[in-house]
């Protein structure tokens, strides 16, 4: 089965960026991980609502606390550092996160710089990944 890639049909703009974040503590996303890691199969990436750069100790504290809280195993190709998120609007109900990794699209999508984890793992609180291919990504408020 080959998975289909979502469609954006938009980028927000920083201030409307800016105004989706209010609110929201931190967004998780889960996608079907490369075929190879067979023991890690969902690709995690947790979107920090912060520009904070957390110490070491910090970190994994934080990345401890959301494998405890979503029953996440086995974490592999950890990496966790500030990074530029953009958002894009499309036929799904919320704006979904995007990790920008290629200069060009650092510097043609509006964004803002967040505290990234991304990694390998295992859940079965995440089957959609897993069993059927799907990608899904939910927001945290802090009310």
């Amino acid at each position: 089965m080959e998975a289909k890639a979502i469609k954006s049909l938009e980028y927000l703009d920083a201030d409307a960026i800016d105004k989706h974040l209010e609110g929201v503590e931190y967004i998780i996303m889960a996608a079907p991980a490369p075929d190879q890691f067979k023991k890690s199969p969902i690709h995690f990436t947790i979107f920090l609502n912060t520009q904070e750069k957390f110490p070491q100790d910090v970190q994994e504290a934080i990345f401890g606390k959301f494998l405890i809280e979503n029953s996440i195993t086995n974490p592999q190709e950890i990496m966790s550092q500030l990074m530029p998120v953009g958002f894009s609007s499309g036929v799904h109900e919320t704006h979904m996160p995007l990790l920008l990794i290629k200069q060009e699209d650092v510097n043609s999508i509006p964004h803002r710089t967040m505290f990234v984890m991304d990694f390998l793992a295992d859940s079965d609180n995440f089957s959609e990944a897993k069993e059927k291919s799907l990608t899904g990504w939910s927001y945290s408020y802090n009310f």
